[in-house]
């Protein structure tokens, strides 16, 4: 089949290079007039590992990541440690595949040169505008006033998709009632992080701090909860410059070494963050919705990169098993993802709340029996992800659990 990507982001490539190992042309459509340093750090938790090793990417991706040796809950002001799940060795025997960190641009354009060999064909600068479904084709119009036929249509963009729109009416997002801040820092600046993926936990706003590109730098995302018309109305753009001074006060006082990362810390950008409630439906005759389009999720779980990989692979498995009725292959792809994407979605949620507790009995509450479990029943504490991490969509198994 032909097929159209709307989106150059990371399920957008994805899918492209999934569907074209799977034999369809593929065009992909991207307002974006090149592909360059476009956000910060990003986690892959081995449920998308899996899947990039399935598509022909796990070498260079492995390769060019850093291998976090646990994944950490701390007291902000403090330090103290609340929980620590073993990662690097013990999440391959346990998952199946490692946790790793990853520059996006690098995972982008690892994804962009597969896909480019596998034959996809990327077209910057423009962006789908609008579609038609006529009997067995869909007529793309692009921004430029091109038009293209083809045998399906993939949203892949974004929170705030125009293809969304069309199919189910124009919305709004909603806002979480919270801002990430990012800023990369020179790993010197803080020569004894732990190397692992740590979230400091604080009164209504929560640090996460861990190494990329060959351990050389720190992505630091500071969340803060904000209200106010001018957070929830701004846009999701990951590059909104932000005030490395708001970072300051509000983490000033915190445990080392959070100061002296955001001191060293180059461009601060911020990020209003939302979500949107789960959609009535993702398809529409031969059109069909993924990633952030479908179900953009806050990074309180660090899942969104995770479950845009997963629906790639899953969009082009179902459309492989059902060759010929792709209608049907799309339907099949949404009643088998959406629960997930819904669980995902309330646990990222929740996990707010875990993060930001309001007040110190609220602290004790939350965290004096998670600190208990990680000392006596360590099992315990790794068993809550192993949901996540355990699930294999290239196989629809669990690798545990």
């Amino acid at each position: 089949m032909k097929i159209v990507v709307a989106g150059a982001g990371i399920g957008g490539l994805a899918a492209a290079l999934a569907l074209a190992r799977t034999g369809h042309a593929v065009d992909v459509v991207e307002r974006a007039p090149a592909l360059g340093e476009v956000g910060a750090g990003l986690q892959l938790s081995p449920n998308a590992v899996k899947v990039l090793r399935q598509l022909g990417v796990g070498e260079p991706i492995e390769a060019a990541a850093s291998h976090p040796a646990s994944l950490e809950l701390r007291l902000g002001r403090s330090g103290r440690r609340v929980f620590s799940i073993p990662m690097g060795a013990a999440a391959v025997a346990r998952y199946g595949a490692p946790y790793l960190h990853l520059h996006r641009a690098d995972l982008l354009d690892i994804l962009r040169q597969a896909a480019e060999r596998a034959g996809v064909q990327l077209k910057l600068g423009s962006e789908v505008a609008a579609y038609e479904g006529r009997g067995n084709k869909v007529f793309v119009s692009l921004t430029g006033g091109a038009r293209i036929e083809a045998d399906l249509l993939v949203g892949a963009d974004g929170i705030r998709s125009i293809i969304r729109e069309q199919m189910l009416g124009k919305d709004s997002p909603r806002f979480t009632g919270s801002v990430a801040w990012r800023l990369l820092t020179p790993a010197s600046a803080a020569p004894d992080l732990p190397r692992g993926a740590i979230v400091w936990a604080g009164p209504r706003r929560h640090a996460v701090t861990y190494r990329i590109r060959g351990d050389a730098w720190i992505n630091f995302v500071g969340v803060i909860e904000e209200s106010g018309e001018r957070q929830a109305s701004g846009s999701e753009s990951w590059d909104e410059q932000g005030e490395l001074e708001t970072l300051h006060q509000a983490f000033a006082g915190w445990a080392d070494p959070l100061p002296a990362i955001i001191a060293s810390g180059g461009v601060c950008r911020r990020w209003p963050l939302f979500d949107r409630d789960p959609l009535s439906r993702w398809v529409d005759g031969r059109v069909v919705l993924l990633g952030d389009a479908c179900h953009p999720l806050a990074p309180f779980q660090a899942q969104g990169a995770a479950m845009a990989i997963e629906d790639a692979f899953m969009l082009a498995r179902c459309l492989d098993e059902r060759a010929g009725a792709p209608e049907a292959a799309l339907l099949r792809y949404q009643t088998l993802r959406r629960p997930r994407t819904d669980r995902m979605l309330a646990s990222a949620r929740a996990n707010m709340a875990i993060f930001h507790p309001s007040n110190p009995l609220t602290q004790a509450a939350t965290y004096g029996p998670m600190m208990l479990a990680d000392r006596l029943w360590p099992a315990i504490i790794c068993s809550a992800q192993d949901w996540i991490y355990g699930y294999d969509v290239t196989g629809q198994t669990s690798v545990v659990g």
